[in-house]
């Protein structure tokens, strides 16, 4: 059947909440704002904030943004794997509890529940880490309540896995757009020879391209044809008006 004219298609919008469970996670949401004496630190919001940037930035064919990619991409990987590490830790301390004792989840009564929309792929998955943090201190916290481990243990089991992950999200912290595309090099303009001089020389397969982040988005180039990018862009509720504009192709 043949389709009837109709008004364009909106962008497609899911409606998502994070529930978390623990002091130390909420804290590992929010971050904490430089003050006189103390410098701040990323947290979640930030770092999907900046995420999201960097990600607008490769799809307009920044190629300093696609090694941005990368980078936060490797340290995702290890971030999770040391979660993991820490999750086994924890799971053979809870089966030394009798057969006999059911210890059941160990939830919040009242947890926080946050609005999440995310622009970047890579968002998520930083997202999925600190949920499974959640897990793991409200785990850890049962396992220490019922004597299954000692309070040095939890102590030292939350700090590595929230050292972790404070790590990754201050990776982004320093990142600022380059405002080049790989035209600029193909061209070898001043805007590139600008760039080098800021931001360095880049590894020949980012530069052309070849090499990109698995979740790396469509590049949006000039042309007859408009190209999407890999999904619906959203942002963080509380990021600038600015974060859910959407890419437009490089000018140069």
């Amino acid at each position: 059947m043949a389709l009837t004219d109709h008004a364009p298609l909106g962008r497609l919008r899911s409606d998502m909440q994070l529930t978390l469970h623990t002091h130390h996670a909420i804290r590992l949401w929010q971050g904490r704002l430089p003050a006189a004496d103390l410098h701040g630190i990323f947290g979640l919001s930030a770092f999907v904030a900046m995420l999201n940037r960097i990600h607008r930035d490769a799809a307009l064919d920044d190629p300093y943004a696609d090694a941005w990619l990368l980078q936060v991409e490797a340290k995702l990987d290890s971030t999770r794997a040391a979660l993991l590490d820490l999750r086994a830790q924890l799971s053979d301390a809870l089966t030394q509890a009798p057969a006999a004792l059911r210890l059941g989840d160990n939830l919040n009564l009242e947890p926080v529940q946050l609005p999440v929309t995310v622009n970047a792929p890579l968002g998520f998955l930083g997202l999925y880490l600190l949920a499974d943090y959640d897990e793991l201190a409200r785990r850890a916290l049962l396992a220490q309540h019922t004597a299954l481990i000692d309070p040095p243990t939890l102590d030292r089991w939350l700090e590595e896995g929230a050292h972790q992950l404070r790590s990754l999200f201050g990776l982004v912290q320093p990142y600022r757009s380059s405002g080049v595309c790989r035209s600029d090099f193909q061209a070898n303009n001043a805007r590139a020879a600008h760039a080098r001089e800021q931001f360095g020389e880049l590894p020949q397969p980012v530069l052309e391209g070849l090499q990109r982040a698995r979740h790396a988005p469509t590049i949006r180039r000039p042309g007859p044809t408009k190209t999407n990018g890999t999904g619906p862009e959203t942002t963080f509720a509380d990021d600038a008006a600015s974060d859910d504009e959407e890419a437009q192709p490089c000018p140069h």
